[in-house]
């Protein structure tokens, strides 16, 4: 598989051409199938079947084999050898391509109730891809019980298809995090006896494999409190084979200054938890200045401060599955940037004549278009290259996972290259 990016001129029957691929593939792979045109500066996956290598005197294929870390029978296959003894120097053999290797790791990925059937089909399409779902979300009230949640389908779904459902409990309120509302819980040890027990009752009565945690906005003055909480509902939750994981914002060092932050404590909850999801995302945000969601340069910042605190096998770094579009000039405390989904950005920028351009310090894709009244607007989102460096991350320091806000927008290469470059765990 090959990331190529589309410039002035090409074709789809040019790129398979070129590269010797199937043109029905590359539509497929890459989302193509509504499409007219390509969009220059658009990234492509290119399914290829490998690399020439002609064979030197002394050459075995199982030398071949061990020098390109791929499997002997890979080869074999690929070739159509029914000798494996009989290669000769001068020969030209494939070598198949080896991304995903042996490495495997764990995938999370919320999913916002919607309707029974766009749920069954989200599952259905990314079924292969997950180890967990996590719906979100009940809220946590202000007597320690959690709203209701028409969960029962994904559940359902899910565990039809291998994967494991996570209870996820927030404190948000009239839709945004309450700092007012976490820190009432927090200061109460009635109050969260009365949410542990909730958790545990929906629990077992949902058939969740555990919790996620996603309390967000913490007052700093809360740490400690939300600590002791953690070291509770880890006990309790153990106690009966339930999984804790938490949600995390991203910082860079111990020390980060910003109320947002400073609650947050990565060692102590490395410590307790089974997972930690690092919110490595909303670098650019919908009410902020344009810029990538999830710049590569500061993701990086916070996996070098995370992984010198927090276990590698305790670690999901999080990647969005969205762009925004904002309207320019951005004034702050303006009108918010649209969400808008990986795949419908790029058939956007089909339908203005955009160019696709690539920040190559953020490695994030982006364009500029004027809209139908003349307006003028930036897009930044994701794609093929831009994921490839996330998944590089993973690998290169060696983490349990990923996790994905949020499943429904569509972003077929994501899913290709995942399944390309690991091999994705399942439990039971």
């Amino acid at each position: 598989m090959l990331i190529y990016v589309v410039k002035p001129g090409d074709s789809l029957w040019s790129i398979a051409r070129r590269y010797g691929a199937n043109y029905n593939d590359i539509i497929k792979i890459n989302g193509l199938e509504h499409r007219k045109y390509l969009v220059s500066g658009e990234a492509l996956l290119v399914p290829t079947t490998g690399v020439n290598y002609t064979v030197k005197p002394g050459d075995s294929i199982w030398n071949i084999a061990s020098k390109f870390n791929v499997s002997v029978n890979s080869i074999i296959s690929l070739n159509n050898i029914t000798n494996p003894s009989m290669l000769y120097p001068g020969m030209v053999i494939k070598i198949p391509e080896n991304l995903k290797g042996y490495e495997q790791i764990e995938v999370n990925a919320f999913i916002i109730p919607s309707t029974s059937e766009m749920e069954t089909a989200i599952i259905n399409e990314t079924c292969p891809y997950l180890t967990y779902i996590t719906p979100f979300s009940y809220h946590v009230q202000e007597d320690g019980t959690l709203t209701p949640l028409n969960d029962e389908v994904i559940i359902r779904e899910a565990k039809n298809c291998g994967i494991a459902p996570l209870l996820c409990i927030d404190n948000t309120s009239e839709g945004v995090f309450s700092r007012e509302l976490i820190g009432k819980i927090l200061n109460s040890k009635s109050l969260q006896n009365t949410l542990i027990n909730d958790v545990i009752n929906i629990l077992k009565a949902k058939g969740y494999t555990g919790v996620f945690i996603d309390f967000e906005d913490i007052a700093p003055d809360n740490r400690e409190n939300y600590n002791n909480f953690l070291k509770e509902i880890v006990r309790r939750l153990h106690e009966q084979n339930y999984t804790v994981t938490t949600a995390l914002p991203p910082k860079a060092s111990a020390s980060k200054p910003g109320t947002v932050y400073e609650a947050y404590d990565y060692i102590v909850q490395g410590e307790l938890v089974d997972f930690t999801f690092i919110m490595t995302y909303e670098w650019g945000w919908a009410g902020g200045k344009p810029m990538a969601v999830a710049p590569i340069n500061q993701v990086l910042k916070v996996l070098d401060y995370a992984v010198t605190v927090i276990p590698r096998n305790k670690i999901i770094m999080g990647i969005p599955l969205y762009g925004y579009d904002w309207m320019l000039p951005y004034v702050p405390g303006g009108k918010y940037a649209r969400a808008i989904g990986c795949k419908e950005a790029v058939n956007m920028a089909e339908k203005y004549g955009a160019r696709i351009k690539y920040d190559v310090v953020a490695q994030s894709p982006f364009y500029n278009y004027v809209d139908e009244n003349r307006l003028q607007h930036v897009v930044w989102f994701e794609d093929a290259r831009s994921i490839e460096v996330k998944f590089n991350a993973v690998k290169r320091y060696h983490l349990k996972g990923i996790g994905y806000w949020v499943l429904g927008k569509p972003f077929p290469q994501n899913w290709v290259l995942l399944n390309t470059m690991f091999t994705i765990k399942k439990l039971g």
